[in-house]
């Protein structure tokens, strides 16, 4: 789990090759929020496809309004300042991803910048609507979970600027502040060029400010078994 030396090399690459937008220094001098790299024991869970859309928000919360969305497909962006993000958290019976289970799941095995390698992504990628069932697919990594960096998602875990200490065990790291946010891509789509492809990479982290989008997971001792 981090962001290891070969995808800062691979990142180093795509500059050098002319691939990115703008000078990287700020990102280089930030890598160590998403450092150091250390090996994590993830314990079997279950995580949704892809973020919770408009329409699947309204199954818990009937009067939920996205100012965001241009249809009931669309990745629900919740306001933590509304109230809807806690009132969702408190209604489902699911829990957020600990940041250990969410870059295990985004990474799909792999160890390099995204699923789909060291290449640097493009806006093709995003993906923030679900009525386009073939587009989903083609969006899917190996574990089958699709549009992984494409929206702002956010999980369990308490921002801390760094992986210093952080358990071994993938438990979410608890306290005051904001919480962690992965991914974001999608949320400032179209691109102005400021090299938003760095949102897509699995270890990219931030912390949790205006809105956010909601992957559930559970765990898999909390499943109750089929009944024959």
């Amino acid at each position: 789990m981090g962001l290891s030396d070969a995808e800062l090399d691979a990142v180093r690459a795509i500059e050098r090759a002319g691939g990115a937008d703008d000078d990287l220094g700020a990102f280089f001098a930030g890598a160590a929020r998403a450092r150091p790299v250390r090996e994590v024991r993830v314990e079997p869970f279950l995580i949704a496809r892809h973020p919770l859309t408009v329409a699947q928000v309204r199954h818990w919360l009937p009067e939920y309004e996205d100012g965001f969305a241009v249809s009931d497909a669309n990745t629900a962006r919740l306001e933590d300042d509304l109230g809807d993000l806690d009132d969702l958290l408190e209604a489902m019976p699911f829990r957020l991803p600990s940041e250990a289970e969410w870059e295990y799941a985004a990474r799909a095995g792999t160890t390099t910048l995204t699923f789909r390698g060291d290449g640097r992504p493009d806006e093709d990628q995003v993906l923030d609507d679900f009525a386009d069932e073939e587009r989903t697919a083609a969006a899917e990594n190996a574990f089958g979970l699709a549009a992984m960096g494409s929206a702002n998602e956010i999980c369990a875990d308490v921002w801390i600027p760094h992986f210093t200490d952080a358990p071994r065990d993938a438990r979410p790291r608890t306290g005051d502040g904001p919480r962690v946010v992965r991914g974001g891509a999608g949320d400032l789509s179209p691109w102005q060029g400021c090299d938003e492809w760095l949102l897509l990479l699995s270890a990219t982290r931030s912390e949790f400010q205006d809105f956010t989008a909601v992957r559930p997971v559970a765990s898999m001792d909390a499943v109750e078994p089929a009944r024959r």
